[in-house]
């Protein structure tokens, strides 16, 4: 599917989504055959995602079935609880699950989530803000966090007004 930031590739299985990733510098790359172009590949996850870039999306609700070690899993559905338009530095995502020196095997496992944005893994920056360690580079990862900022900060705007009229 096409997005504000590039084409997406999506790949899936019988139990969920398996793999959604840019194509940019990707198809080349991935050791399996199981991407599809076709844009009724999951009406869910194209409707989904495309909500999200719309900015009408903060969570999204899609079976998932990853494959990876248990602590990448753990890491995984770590990143799932960061919040839309929110940042957290690998350090803290290894202490919120549990690790706290184990910041670079979180990054590790964070560089290995293959369900980009539904994932999301851009959600997470150096201990100094700094945005590293993305694996569709750090301009994608700048445009998600930007996107995501935008949006909940003119949903913000939206409440606040709504209540102040109330």
């Amino acid at each position: 599917m096409d997005s504000p930031l590039g084409r997406i590739l999506i790949a899936q299985n019988s139990v969920g989504l398996v793999a959604i990733d840019f194509q940019e510098g990707r198809a080349a790359k991935s050791p399996e055959a199981a991407w599809h172009f076709q844009k009724k590949l999951d009406g869910d996850a194209v409707e989904q995602l495309r909500a999200y870039f719309n900015g009408e999306l903060y969570q999204f609700t899609l079976p998932l079935a990853p494959i990876g070690t248990v602590f990448q899993q753990q890491v995984w559905k770590a990143l799932q609880s960061i919040p839309y338009g929110q940042t957290l530095s690998y350090g803290e995502l290894a202490r919120k699950i549990g690790f706290p020196t184990a910041a670079r095997a979180v990054g590790a496992a964070n560089g290995k989530n293959p369900l980009c944005i539904i994932v999301p893994c851009h959600r997470v920056i150096g201990s100094n803000g700094t945005l590293t360690g993305f694996r569709g580079g750090v301009r994608l990862k700048e445009g998600l966090l930007s996107l995501e900022r935008r949006h909940s900060a003119k949903s913000n705007r939206q409440l606040t007004m709504a209540l102040g009229n109330n």
